[in-house]
């Protein structure tokens, strides 16, 4: 059985075409989306189980997009995918409202156990990201 709806927001096309095979393989629904102001109306109108979103996505209002959907639609579930590994992106995405962080060279193994931990309402951090910080997080761990 396959579970409901999942916005991809990434402004790079090779990381969207990879990403979609796999949530289409998970989802009932995978919209993609490049620009802010398509990511907000797709949420609104779709209302989404999750939003998978690069840390890097532009945004006009926020210091960074986890701020900006989690102030607009708190009630959504968050991953962030990024290229970074330091200890402060993944613990101020965390903080501002992300369930999930996943590194994006290792998406291919992390992002179905960070989607199936936020979807259990858990949280999950790539087990290289984790490595990398080499202390622990502040209050999360890989689930």
């Amino acid at each position: 059985m396959k579970l409901g709806k999942v916005i991809l927001a990434d402004t790079h096309q090779n990381m969207l075409a990879g990403v979609r095979i796999l949530l289409e393989s998970m989802f009932d629904k995978v919209f993609m989306v490049a620009d802010e102001a398509s990511l907000l109306e797709a949420t609104e109108k779709i209302g989404p189980d999750l939003i998978i979103a690069d840390l890097s996505f532009p945004v006009t209002r926020e210091t960074n997009i986890v701020r900006r959907l989690n102030r607009i639609f708190p009630e959504i579930k968050l991953i962030i995918l990024s290229v970074h590994d330091e200890r402060n992106a993944i613990n101020e995405c965390l903080e501002a409202g992300a369930s999930a962080f996943v590194l994006k060279r290792t998406a291919v193994n992390d992002l179905v156990p960070a989607i199936e931990a936020v979807l259990r309402n858990g949280s999950y951090i790539s087990p290289l990201a984790l490595k990398a910080t080499e202390v622990p997080l502040q209050g999360r761990s890989e689930v």
